[in-house]
This record gives structure tokens, C-alpha cells and sequence, in this order.
């Protein structure tokens, strides 16, 4: 049996035009929308150890290409969201993880 694992990846575009790289931990649906729980993939190990360890909540939209992720930009809502996924995380995860 194999225990492989592949994280799903994503890569954004930001409004200046750099890609940015990013795993998706999560996905829920909330209040009628889909919002994805996204951990920053860094190719410098360096880059890794001075990061924060914070995930990004971005919302799943309708575009002119399928659909596109938009940041979150009601903190009441990003607060609700971060419980919701923390909650799954540790479910999923394990609480000391």
C-alpha cells in the first residue's frame, strides 16, 4: 500500500504579475460561497524557516475564465472562517500538529 502523499497546488497570479505558489489545505462552504484554506510553497528552505506559518482564506469567485480566488477582506469573516478551519485542521491533523 502506498502512503504517498501530493499536496494540491495552486499558483496565483498577484496584480503586479508574479506567480505565487501555494497548497491547499482546505476548502469549506460558507454562508453560500466556497473559501480555500492556502499555505504559501516556498523552493528556498531559507524562505520556509523565516516565514510566519500563517494560511491564507481566499474566496472562490465567477470570472470571465471559470473562476478565480479573491482575498478576504471582512475580518469578522476571515475570524469566523479561521475557526471554522482550525477546527477541520485539527480534526484532519491531529491537535499537536
Amino acid at each position: 500500500m502506498s502512503n504517498d502523499y501530493s499536496p494540491d497546488l495552486i499558483t496565483l497570479v498577484d496584480d503586479e504579475g508574479a506567480e505565487h505558489n501555494f497548497e491547499i489545505l482546505d476548502n469549506i462552504e460558507y454562508d453560500g460561497k466556497e473559501y480555500y484554506a492556502l499555505y504559501p510553497v516556498f523552493d528556498n528552505p531559507e524562505d520556509l524557516v523565516a516565514d510566519s506559518g500563517e494560511y491564507y482564506i481566499m474566496e472562490a469567485m465567477d470570472s470571465e475564465d471559470g473562476w478565480e480566488l479573491a482575498e478576504v477582506e471582512d475580518d469578522d469573516l476571515i475570524d469566523k472562517l479561521s475557526v471554522i478551519f482550525e477546527d477541520r485542521f485539527a480534526e484532519k491533523f491531529g491537535e499537536d500538529e
